[in-house]
């Protein structure tokens, strides 16, 4: 089988590199495609996968309607030498419409439900795969909803050991605590009226965790010199173990607050349109904080920040994952089953939506 996955942005790099590895060791081919964004090709080649780049992404409305017929035609290009038999993406127009010129199947993960991307990819795409929380309905043929966060098709148990030799990396030592700051630079499509954290709340946010614990700032955009003493030095692939013996992640990632509860590590989310994903690991498993870009709400998070580092035992923290973790499936088991099983699976899932927990 030769499969297609299409990449739009370097979270999606994580949430299907499991799967291309499972499947290449079970003999199928794997190409993933993408625009340059960020840390993208930097972790593609740091899991050496084969890939094909398209070049950078389009910021502006008009050059992002350029941008579908051009990497339409790109992607349509390499597909016709690719041969592929089916396509996986995150939401990706561009794998749902050459899918569709192509006569085969695409499968979407899902998780922001931003009804402009979603129109855009839905009517192209065989089966949207969701999570089980509260969030918009996609489709009632296409959606299906899985028992678990797109964060544990990475690091779900069975997927993920934390190497604790990247303390070395960051220079911290055992035990010694410290924090991820996450700024993003809200030019995506869903990021349209998002300010997020004000400059003068970043100082803050670094001067008052710093009287708690070591601070280490990821950012998407440029940020100021005075922030520098403060870059994360890792390589992007080693986010992940970063996160897993950190004591608090703060700041404008969705993504990464997802990912430090999978961790047991406590998160503060900011923004105004919090995800249904934060929401319901916050109210059903008290994994996380969501809070709003007002002013307000950025001095309740700097605050709560510095309780969480002052008070908070992590072993509370590893307990309500462990008991999320109960309640959920390994993503990428029961993903590999679908894309190697299709159409049948998707027959089989529709039928008996418990037919999931056979990959806890």
């Amino acid at each position: 089988m030769n499969i297609i996955i299409d990449i739009g942005h370097p979270a999606h790099v994580h949430l299907t590199k499991h799967l291309a590895h499972l499947m290449e060791e079970k003999g199928h081919q794997v190409l993933f495609t993408c625009r340059q964004k960020e840390f993208i090709i930097q972790l593609l080649e740091a899991e050496g996968f084969r890939y094909v780049s398209f070049g950078k992404k389009y910021l502006t409305t008009m050059k992002k309607l350029w941008g579908i017929v051009k990497f339409d035609y790109l992607l349509l290009r390499t597909s016709l030498k690719f041969k592929p038999d089916i396509f996986i993406s995150h939401g990706s127009m561009y794998a749902a419409q050459v899918a569709t010129l192509m006569g085969k199947p695409h499968i979407s993960f899902e998780d922001t439900y931003n009804l402009e991307q979603v129109r855009l990819y839905r009517p192209f795409t065989d089966l949207v795969l969701t999570g089980d929380y509260k969030h918009p309905v996609v489709s009632n043929r296409k959606e299906f909803r899985m028992a678990g966060y797109h964060a544990l098709a990475y690091l779900h148990p069975n997927r993920f050991t934390p190497d604790e030799s990247v303390l070395d990396e960051l220079g911290v030592a055992k035990g010694e605590k410290y924090v991820i700051v996450r700024f993003v630079a809200w030019n995506a499509s869903h990021d349209i009226g998002h300010k997020g954290v004000t400059m003068e709340n970043k100082i803050q946010t670094v001067q008052e965790f710093s009287k708690f614990a070591r601070v280490f700032i990821s950012s998407e955009g440029t940020l100021p010199s005075i922030f520098d003493k403060y870059r994360l030095p890792t390589n992007p692939s080693r986010i992940h173990h970063v996160i897993a013996y950190s004591s608090l992640v703060f700041g404008e990632s969705s993504s990464m607050a997802e990912e430090a509860a999978a961790l047991g590590v406590p998160s503060i989310f900011i923004n105004d349109k919090s995800t249904w994903y934060t929401k319901d690991l916050e109210y059903k498993y008290g994994l996380m904080y969501n809070l709003t870009e007002s002013e307000e709400d950025q001095q309740k998070a700097i605050q709560k920040g510095v309780e969480i580092l002052s008070q908070t035992s992590k072993q509370d923290w590893m307990e309500k994952t462990e008991r999320m973790l109960k309640d959920k499936i390994d993503v990428t088991a029961f993903v590999a089953w679908i894309v190697e099983n299709y159409p049948e699976s998707k027959r089989v899932i529709m039928n008996d939506p418990n037919y999931q927990y056979h990959f806890r």
